[in-house]
């Protein structure tokens, strides 16, 4: 199912007082900024991310409960550290992985499976690890995207993601209820992967988006950020994909 979100309203943005956090992939771009948004809302974090140098800026700024740096497409890294995580806690929001965009002739099997498979473990093993250390009404969210939701050249891995996450994740809210598991589904976010990936054709991408959306600016991360936890504090909430591309999806090309 696929909702259409509006801005969190003020109970969103006072309902993390005092919860725990758990943001895996809270090193830069995406991830950085929910963290931010809880920790400004009197939240406790403990933040996970690949890269250390980057993990421990984000520490420096955001005062966490904990840190730890590990690649979470890891699985027996991951699982050891839901084991060793003092519980309860409320919420994990996982931020990690990136889109593949290669076209047929480019692409490498192993390579795709490897990406495929990855993504997917990714989520289950936050699901099955984290099952007994999130409290009952807690939340699971997971980020996806919308960019594959229309075929073309070089979308075949993220097409076949796009599709099975949102069923992954209507699955996993039926599975581990009473906790509440969510999917943000983003377009174009300007975060420095979307600089990474496009180069020199950034600013080029960002005033095309300012002139043709709907909202008449470019979604960024603490766009994101806000419908996350809106999504950790609205309780009514489960088992859905939300869209945030400033109507993106609403143009015909």
């Amino acid at each position: 199912m696929t909702a259409a979100s509006g801005a969190p309203g003020s109970a969103g943005r006072a309902g993390l007082a005092g919860q725990t956090v758990v943001v895996i992939g809270a090193g830069a771009g995406i991830g950085r900024e929910p963290a931010r948004q809880v920790r400004a809302d009197g939240g406790r974090l403990v933040l996970v991310g690949r890269n250390p140098e980057r993990l421990q800026q984000a520490a420096q700024e955001l005062r966490p409960r904990s840190t730890a740096a590990f690649d979470a497409t890891d699985s027996d890294r991951l699982r050891r550290f839901f084991e060793e995580l003092p519980g309860p806690v409320d919420h994990v929001m996982v931020t990690a992985g990136s889109p593949s965009y290669r076209p047929l002739p480019e692409m490498d099997l192993d390579a795709a499976r490897g990406e495929f498979g990855q993504r997917l473990a990714l989520t289950l093993g936050v699901a099955l690890h984290s099952r007994d250390k999130v409290r009952a009404g807690g939340t699971l969210v997971f980020m996806g995207g919308t960019g594959g939701r229309r075929p073309g050249a070089g979308l075949s891995v993220v097409s076949a993601l796009t599709a099975a996450l949102p069923a992954l994740t209507a699955n996993l809210a039926l599975e581990l209820a009473p906790v509440r598991v969510n999917l943000i589904a983003a377009g174009f976010v300007d975060t420095p992967l979307s600089a990474a990936l496009l180069g020199d054709q950034l600013e080029a991408r960002r005033e095309e988006l300012r002139a043709t959306l709907p909202i008449r600016r470019v979604v960024v991360p603490a766009d994101v950020a806000a419908l996350a936890v809106h999504l950790m504090c609205n309780e009514a909430l489960t088992g859905g994909t939300y869209d945030i591309d400033g109507g993106q999806q609403l143009l015909s090309h």
